[in-house]
């Protein structure tokens, strides 16, 4: 399987969603971008497009939202904690900055990874 590859304008999109925040890394993961804090990765870009990481009651929330769909980096094998932000919010950066938000909120609840 190959991975797809963003291209610039996602990545400028992704890079512009992450939240200015200290304990925030962005890194490369595996040709694409994701945005970590303590080591728990809340956001992440594939190909064009950007997953979320949220609570069970806040992926049911944004599942019902239109073009929000699971994760599926391999089809068929969603990632179960992440969703992705719907491709229209590009234009309406109001609630993707939202999601982001609260995805942030929750993985900073989480305990650091272990290295």
């Amino acid at each position: 399987m190959s991975m797809p590859k963003p291209e610039e304008e996602s990545k400028a999109y992704f890079r512009s969603l992450v939240p200015e925040d200290p304990r925030i890394q962005t890194r490369p993961m595996f040709g694409n971008l994701a945005a970590v804090v303590n080591g728990n990765m809340f956001l992440a870009l594939f190909g064009s497009e950007v997953a979320v990481r949220l609570s069970d009651e806040d992926r049911a929330k944004l599942l019902q939202e239109a073009g929000a769909s699971p994760f599926e980096p391999m089809p068929g094998r969603a990632m179960k904690e992440y969703v992705v932000l719907p491709e229209a919010w590009r234009k309406s950066r109001k609630k993707a900055e939202e999601w982001v938000g609260r995805s942030f909120a929750w993985a900073s609840q989480m305990p650091p990874k272990k290295k």
